[in-house]
């Protein structure tokens, strides 16, 4: 049974919380709002839905953006990608081209919600195996909303990032190393774009899949 929970981005206007409280759909109401997947053209996986009309209305695209770090002031130039269910794992593969030949593995799991978010890590994997692996666990990382991961180049700073929302995220100190992949895609840039983790929204997570998570450890051998 899926259990789902929810979240909202800090900088999400209170008034919007505050209107979420006072809508409140009847049960049935609300379940076909849960299964509801297909927004126009765009399809969600089973990891996250928008909330109850204070959710973003998701949508096909990326938009440029830039990390700060909050300790060395340091910024860093980064692609935030929302991309439809059929095609979301075969981008994410894609963008990891330009990892090269190697790549570093981090895999996040918030499946405890009383703990801190869990983060194991594998460094020096060849990535064709660690695509390879990646296939067994496709239902995982793209149903689970309570799991996410990163790969990185072991030494340059790239990174691309299959996060707990589905999004994809990729940091580079030129953007175009990965956003020609967007493009052969079929996504258009849209600077404005919100994406589904800027409003309320709803996470889904299930014991199969908590356990599924820690089979990825082992396999990944990650410590």
């Amino acid at each position: 049974m899926n259990h789902p929970t929810t979240s909202r981005d800090p900088a999400l206007p209170q008034s919007a919380a505050a209107d979420a409280a006072v809508a409140r759909p009847d049960r049935a109401t609300f379940e076909a709002h849960l299964a509801r997947r297909r927004y126009g053209r765009f399809s969600l996986t089973e990891a996250i839905r928008p909330a109850w009309q204070s959710g973003v209305i998701p949508e096909a695209g990326y938009r440029h953006d830039t990390y700060a770090d909050a300790s060395t002031g340091d910024q860093l130039p980064a692609l935030v990608a929302a991309v439809s269910s059929e095609q979301l794992f075969e981008t994410f593969l894609q963008l990891l081209e330009p990892l090269g030949d190697t790549c570093d593995v981090v895999i996040e799991s918030s499946h405890d919600r009383e703990a801190e978010l869990e983060t194991f890590s594998r460094e020096g994997i060849e990535r064709v195996l660690l695509e390879s692996l990646l296939w067994d666990f496709e239902d995982l990382l793209l149903n689970d909303g309570c799991t996410g991961i990163a790969v990185l180049h072991p030494t340059a700073p790239l990174e691309v990032q299959l996060d707990e929302h589905k999004l994809l995220v990729t940091y580079s100190p030129d953007r175009a190393t990965f956003e020609w992949v967007l493009r052969r895609q079929g996504l258009n840039r849209n600077d404005g774009m919100q994406v589904i983790s800027q409003g309320d929204h709803m996470h889904t997570s299930s014991g199969r899949f908590c356990r599924r998570f820690q089979q990825l450890v082992q396999r990944l051998n990650a410590e």
